[in-house]
């Protein structure tokens, strides 16, 4: 899917297919899209496909007519993800007077405050990463949330079913930091090429902030990680514990059950043993000595307790 989008007289970047595009945004490119970018614009085949790949990290390249950079961005979650939060891979390819962006899925590339006064093609750039590291500390805060939800319930769990959740979370954090990490070295180039790619001073001074914006992303997802790795054996314990107590319980609740019913078992057996049924008073004798065992059981399961 292709949008077209133009910086308007007030600033703001908007979408209108009439109007001569500033900003191309390429969404799952189809064969055909590929092959017009690869022969129209000269971009190159495999920079394009590492465009699409999740797991490419970020990088900075110049080319005759174009600067390419790729950086990494979170993917939109949903629930199907069943708590892995995914890194996706952002294309950009800047001209002279226009800007390409390629995305394998549909992402809020220029939602909120800061895409509503744009200047220039340098400026969305720098606008998106901004975009980016704010939507990996959103995710963050959501992952520590449900983390300390899961532990809730992990303490009276006695199954592995919210320690695979959290295993995931832990593994969702490790994407965030490399990801992190990533980008950090594509803003470091970008600082160090400002030239080249046309920077203003004030581009710069924005470049400074989303390195240390960065850099204070990445120690959040690094104590994150580390903090769920470091407790992950003591949940584990947790479980097992809450386990071997609910066994205990089902044991000693088997042996209460177990004394009256060797009782009744006794005098029903087929040979002569006192209280036979000539008895008029065997039933209730009987019964009174299955229910004074399990009286005997349970108070001296108390005794021991105390």
């Amino acid at each position: 899917m292709l949008r077209r989008m133009y910086i308007s007289d007030n600033g703001k970047l908007q979408e209108d297919d009439k109007a001569e595009p500033l900003v191309y945004v390429y969404t799952a490119p189809t064969d055909e899209e590929k092959r017009q970018l690869i022969e129209q614009y000269k971009i190159d085949e495999h920079t394009l496909n590492s465009s699409l790949d999740p797991d490419e990290l970020s990088r900075l390249e110049f080319e005759p007519e174009h600067v390419a950079m790729i950086f990494k961005r979170p993917k939109h979650y949903a629930a199907e993800d069943n708590f892995l939060f995914k890194v996706a891979s952002t294309g950009i390819f800047m001209f002279k007077d226009r800007l390409i962006i390629v995305t394998a899925d549909e992402a809020p590339l220029f939602e909120g405050r800061l895409f509503m006064k744009v200047q220039s093609i340098q400026d969305i750039v720098l606008k998106m990463i901004n975009r980016s590291i704010f939507h990996f500390l959103e995710h963050l805060k959501a992952i520590n949330s449900l983390a300390g939800s899961i532990e809730q319930l992990i303490s009276t769990s006695m199954e592995n079913k919210y320690l695979l959740n959290l295993f995931t979370l832990e593994k969702s954090l490790v994407y965030y930091l490399n990801a992190t990490n990533s980008n950090g070295v594509l803003i470091e180039r970008l600082k160090n090429s400002a030239s080249k790619i046309d920077f203003s001073p004030e581009n710069i001074e924005i470049l400074d902030d989303l390195a240390i914006e960065n850099n204070q992303c990445r120690e959040q997802a690094n104590i994150y990680s580390q903090v769920l790795a470091s407790m992950m054996d003591a949940r584990a314990s947790i479980v097992a514990n809450n386990l071997n107590i609910r066994i205990k319980m089902l044991t000693l609740l088997t042996l209460a059950i177990m004394l009256p019913t060797f009782v009744v078992s006794y005098f029903s057996m087929n040979v002569k043993i006192p209280l036979e049924a000539s008895n008029p008073m065997s039933f209730w004798i009987i019964t009174a000595l299955a229910l004074l065992s399990t009286l005997a059981f349970v108070l001296l399961w108390w005794r021991r307790r105390l």
